[in-house]
């Protein structure tokens, strides 16, 4: 309970401040979630896997929580690092205008707001992106559970 509560405030101060930054990063991120269908979709999970010659590896899950669509990066996310990453939405392919932040960290369970403007639905895939170099560092295809 203490951890859903403290998801709530991290969610609330970020949707106030409009932040598209990650909304909760520590090692103890929630695991599980309020799930609501919206356009068919629930709760959706797919596994990275590395590109453009790095490694990146673990688990992307799209869930509701509190009220608010997140991407959560599971506690066994890894990724080998590159300048300048970022956490995406895609459709068979990445889209700039689905950008969710910065990635916080390389290592670990991350969660980050999906502004209200994407229709989750329009999105099949959850990526790190390079944006100085225009290029994919991992991709995650998502499956409806």
């Amino acid at each position: 309970m203490k951890k859903l509560l403290s998801m709530t405030a991290v969610l609330a101060a970020s949707v106030a401040l409009g932040a598209c930054e990650p909304a909760y990063t520590t090692a103890s991120a929630p695991t599980a979630a309020v799930t609501h269908s919206v356009h068919g979709l629930e709760t959706a999970t797919g596994s990275f896997q590395g590109a453009s010659q790095h490694a990146t590896s673990g688990t992307a899950s799209v869930f509701r929580a509190d009220g608010h669509w997140v991407v959560s990066l599971g506690s066994d996310f890894s990724f080998d690092g590159a300048p300048d990453p970022h956490v995406a939405l895609g459709h068979d392919g990445y889209m700039q205008n689905a950008t969710l932040g910065k990635l916080s960290s390389n290592h670990g369970a991350q969660v980050y707001m999906i502004p209200d403007s994407l229709d989750v639905a329009d999105y099949n895939e959850v990526w790190i992106w390079c944006n100085q170099f225009n290029v994919p560092l991992g991709t995650a295809k998502l499956t409806l559970l």
